[in-house]
């Protein structure tokens, strides 16, 4: 092992602009401190920007693959490796870290940066006090122990493995999700569903539905806020208002299978389904115990997703409120058909759930295989 500053096996470590830049919808991600996770980027929530907006936001250095973004908040110390093809730009309080690899294997670099080790490193203070901001020169000036780069690749190797198929079962994942959503639009936008050819239509309306209002079929509560200071940590996430869980908790305030559509912030709006128990926190939430429909009022969500960001109120901190969501227009279909469609759509969602589940095994696998492989106490 030889000991290095991280910046002495870099060619560059670069802040990104201190401005924060508007969702166009369209064009290049903008990656935000959400959208880093544990080694790969997540672009569900992602914004996008033009052309213009992309190259000032890129003046020091264009992201490129084998290059890292680290997130210096929320959450602080998670970092993405650059992938292949993968075109970005930074969003607010993020650093691009391009490794020399004359030194250093950049997916090396990744997972040694997220190991338990590095983590406490960058996020506490010398009083042992976690912090939630990670400042240039602390991550620049990080003391690293690199063994030779042979090393370095097999390790990579090893824990890209697990990488690899946890990105294979995502996009399982990503193409049920689609799946899911063109059937709710064959059956409820162009009302192409079972035995339409034989139903009256009368100003776009089928017969025997009603003209109506989502909390008429399934009614959206506020969740109950609950800080970090005040919960028994446990595997319950406890859900707020980001695109992942704030944290764990050991206990629920929802049944198992529910929606949440967070309450407050950049992602306000953001709409996720659970296939557990959690605690909805700074949400709103709908659960299987509420309605029988819950895969319909998902996709239904999913397929308004415009309207229900443009709910958000407040300039400074958008909010989106329960009250708005629950009166949302929606033409309730008639019960006989609301049930064969849950009857075929629950079938992509079990099997979401299944894949979810076998995500979840993996990260932790990794996650345990990580620092033994860093530390040396496992040799490869």
């Amino acid at each position: 092992m030889s000991e290095f500053l991280l910046n002495e096996v870099c060619e560059l470590i670069v802040d990104c602009p201190h401005t924060t830049a508007n969702d166009e919808g369209k064009g290049f991600p903008l990656v935000r401190t959400p959208n880093i996770g544990k080694g790969r980027l997540v672009y569900d929530g992602m914004h996008r920007v033009c052309e213009d907006v992309y190259n000032k936001r890129n003046a020091r250095a264009i992201p490129q693959e084998n290059d890292l973004i680290f997130a210096r908040e929320a959450t602080a110390g998670n970092v993405a490796l650059i992938q292949k093809g993968e075109k970005v730009c930074l969003g607010q309080r993020t650093v691009l870290i391009r490794p020399n690899q004359e030194k250093v294997n950049p997916a090396f670099l990744t997972y040694f940066l997220l190991a338990p080790k590095q983590q406490y490193n960058l996020l506490s203070t010398a009083n042992g006090a976690t912090v939630a901001h990670v400042n240039l020169p602390t991550i620049r000036n990080l003391k690293i122990d690199l063994p030779e780069l042979p090393t370095q690749h097999r390790i990579a190797s090893i824990l890209s493995r697990y990488d690899s198929l946890i990105e294979n079962y995502q996009k399982q994942i990503k193409l049920l999700e689609e799946a899911a959503q063109r059937l709710y639009k064959e059956w409820f936008v162009d009302l192409h569903f079972p035995g339409h050819e034989n139903t009256k239509i009368v100003d776009g309306v089928p017969e025997g539905w009603t003209p109506s209002q989502l909390g008429q079929l399934a009614e959206f509560k506020r969740g109950k806020t609950i800080t970090k200071k005040d919960v028994i940590d446990g595997d319950i996430p406890v859900v707020a208002g980001g695109l992942e869980p704030a944290y764990y908790c050991n206990k629920s305030n929802t049944a198992e299978r529910v929606i949440t559509i967070s309450g407050s912030g950049a992602n306000a709006g953001f709409t996720r389904m659970y296939f557990e128990k959690v605690w909805a926190s700074d949400c709103s939430f709908v659960d299987a115990s509420v309605t029988p429909f819950l895969h319909f009022v998902y996709c239904y969500l999913k397929d308004n997703k415009t309207t229900i960001d443009n709910m958000q109120k407040g300039a400074a901190q958008p909010h989106v409120y329960a009250k708005d969501i629950n009166s949302l227009g929606l033409c309730i279909p008639i019960e006989s058909i609301l049930k064969s469609f849950e009857g075929k759509i629950s079938k992509y969602f079990d099997s979401i759930s299944s894949l979810q589940s076998q995500i979840r095994l993996l990260i932790e696998a990794r996650d345990r295989l990580l620092p033994k492989l860093m530390s040396g106490e496992i040799a490869v």
